[in-house]
């Protein structure tokens, strides 16, 4: 016998299920974590126990968004990589990353103070980003576009410190472009 949670959502109940990660994906960006579940419920024009069949917990609620949003960037991420040359699908990459990865660090504490394991959640869509990340990287040093002597460590650790500085930066777009085009310049092979 098929568990219910195993059972396919109906097509109204996976309409509301995407429309309020859509809209707690929303909120919680712009308005940070803290805001209520009502108010998300209100938002996504569904009522609360919609939300909470969905979603028993907030945190259940944020991490939902957040692998949604792991998912997202690695489903991007294999896009970019088979649709683009090297350098523009590693370049673009490193912009998605960056760009979507806002208020994450947010998510996984809130989630961390909550006792919730927020590694393992996230493990799956991490390591494919991870794996894509390192063709990315190959092929873009295989093509002469990346400099040779940036590995993936460093590479990971440049993305988790442009998502920092771009939050620090705030909507400014003029400046959000100078930051990554210096960092880009830093990447591009000197040939």
């Amino acid at each position: 016998m098929t568990a219910p949670q195993d059972r396919p959502l109906r097509a109204d109940a996976a309409r509301n299920r995407a429309k309020l990660l859509d809209t707690a994906t929303e909120v919680f960006t712009t308005r940070g974590v803290g805001v209520p579940t009502e108010e998300i419920a209100r938002a996504a024009g569904v009522g609360v126990g919609t939300l909470f069949r969905h979603f028993p917990t907030k945190e259940a609620l944020l991490e939902a968004v957040l692998v949604r949003r792991l998912d997202t960037i690695a489903a991007d991420t294999a896009r970019l990589a088979a649709e683009a040359e090297p350098a523009e699908a590693f370049f673009g990459c490193f912009r998605l990353i960056v760009e979507r990865s806002a208020g994450k660090n947010e998510f996984a504490q809130a989630l961390a103070a909550a006792g919730v394991d927020v590694h393992s959640s996230l493990r799956a869509p991490s390591t494919e980003i991870r794996e894509r990340l390192a063709g990315l990287l190959d092929r873009a040093q295989g093509s002469g576009a990346v400099r040779p002597d940036l590995a993936l460590p460093e590479l990971l650790a440049l993305l988790v410190g442009a998502t920092a500085t771009l939050e620090q930066l705030g909507p400014d777009p003029a400046a959000r472009a100078r930051v990554l085009e210096v960092i880009f310049a830093g990447l591009r092979s000197g040939r």
